[in-house]
């Protein structure tokens, strides 16, 4: 049998297994966010899609011995870690926005873009007139860019369609491809991303749309775990995002916004009062908003390929939020406007290069706190017994290796539930049943 495909294997000789072991909950703090929990020349034992043992491969002679043909798969020497949670995409949608990008460069704001009918309007018109399949298929690779970088968990926002069919479209699109790929997936609603064409005189019209028609009609279907509102002055008012917020949350929703991404406007603290999950972006989001944040224990979602690549130089003030004891994460916001990145390692970069996160910040806020922040921390994030097989092998030897080599193609080798679900580097190898 192929020990990749085996219900229980070993993988030995990680030189750092990077486990990120830990409490039952975010790390929060500069202790906890720079502890990596890091066995050297460690080893795991997987079983039936889940870690049964973790510890040095020294430590695990004794069960190899008694195991001969269980399958073993060396990491000579390389580092693994947990699989990266990207806790903020907009992963399904239609069309490209390659013609904005080129306005950027020429000078024009993505506000200026937005207002003369580009933005996020312009991708809008394309998913509405995209079939659910040709959807289907554009985020099929898209997924396949993630698992290509090591993100094994994904939230993947709907936000496209701001009508009611073509929402449902979305998010049903997203349940389909949770079952295409082994990439889990985790929904949101994002009728809430701006206000459509067609509702431009009437926007309390299209906030009832989403209250009363939306948001019952999902909460029916199960088709979001959780729901999004874009706090902004050219998206929604703090009033307008505070109804549909309340509303969601009281059917069960759990929350997440899009605040602060352009000014201080008041979103940190809303989101500090509705008790959201997360609060996303944060660029301009002062000492007030952090101490809001904190006093509510809501986790940022620091997105900080949005800034650059929309050429901005107004980065969250990460360490800020780090020193107030703010659980952070980190996350792609991968989208066809503002941030068309799956990288995670990418996204480590810049936190690291432009918001002075260190390397084991950085990994800590792209894995287990994002993981939390998704509900999920139960689950993935970490290397612990009983929790899911999701991790991965890199090519390099020294964690810190992920956000310091910036934007090269480091390919991990990817197991999720422990199925090998990507293969890229040539740095590990299988060894002979019981042998190493």
């Amino acid at each position: 049998m192929n020990g990749l495909a085996a219900k229980k294997f070993a993988v030995v000789h990680c030189g750092q297994l990077v486990t990120l072991a830990g409490p039952p909950r975010p790390r929060r703090g500069l202790a906890e966010m720079r502890e990596q929990a890091i066995i050297e020349d460690g080893a795991l034992l997987i079983a039936d899609g889940k870690i049964e043992r973790v510890g040095a491969t020294e430590g695990l002679r004794t069960v190899l011995a008694q195991e001969k043909k269980l399958p073993v798969f060396d990491a000579q020497g390389c580092v693994v870690t947990p699989g990266f949670v990207d806790a903020h995409t907009h992963m399904v949608f239609a069309g490209s926005r390659a013609t904005e990008f080129e306005q950027r460069i020429e000078g024009q704001t993505y506000r200026q873009i937005a207002a003369a009918g580009g933005g996020i309007a312009n991708t809008v018109l394309a998913t509405r007139h995209a079939t659910a399949e040709d959807l289907l298929q554009q985020a099929g690779r898209h997924a396949e860019w993630s698992l290509r970088s090591g993100t094994t968990t994904v939230e993947v926002k709907s936000g496209y369609g701001l009508s009611l069919d073509v929402e449902l479209k979305i998010l049903g699109v997203i349940r389909s491809l949770a079952e295409r790929t082994p990439l889990r997936l985790v929904p949101t609603l994002l009728a809430a991303h701006t206000v459509p064409a067609e509702f431009q005189e009437d926007r309390a019209g299209y906030v009832s749309l989403v209250v009363r028609e939306i948001l019952p009609r999902v909460r029916r279907d199960k088709l979001a775990r959780f729901c999004d509102v874009f706090c902004d002055e050219h998206a929604f008012t703090l009033v307008e995002s505070r109804e549909i917020l309340f509303a969601a949350k009281n059917i069960g929703l759990g929350l997440r916004m899009h605040v602060e991404q352009f000014a201080a406007d008041g979103g940190a603290a809303l989101a500090a009062e509705l008790g959201a999950a997360t609060a996303d972006h944060l660029e301009f989001t002062d000492s007030e908003g952090i101490a809001a944040l904190a006093h509510a224990s809501v986790q940022p979602v620091l997105v900080p390929a949005s800034v650059f690549c929309l050429g901005r130089d107004r980065y969250p003030n990460a360490r800020a939020m780090l020193d107030a004891g703010l659980a952070v994460v980190l996350a792609t916001d991968f989208n066809p406007g503002s941030s068309p990145t799956t990288s995670m390692p990418f996204v480590m970069s810049l936190a690291c290069q432009q918001m002075k996160m260190l390397p084991a910040e950085a990994l800590v806020a792209s894995t287990i706190n994002a993981a939390y922040s998704l509900g999920l921390g139960n689950m993935v994030g970490s290397l612990e017994a009983g929790k899911a097989a999701d991790f991965l092998i890199h090519e390099f030897h020294d964690y810190r290796e992920l956000a310091y080599f910036a934007a090269v193609p480091n390919l991990p080798q990817v197991f999720i539930a422990g199925k090998h679900v990507q293969t890229c580097s040539q740095s590990t190898a299988i060894l002979a049943n019981g042998a190493y």
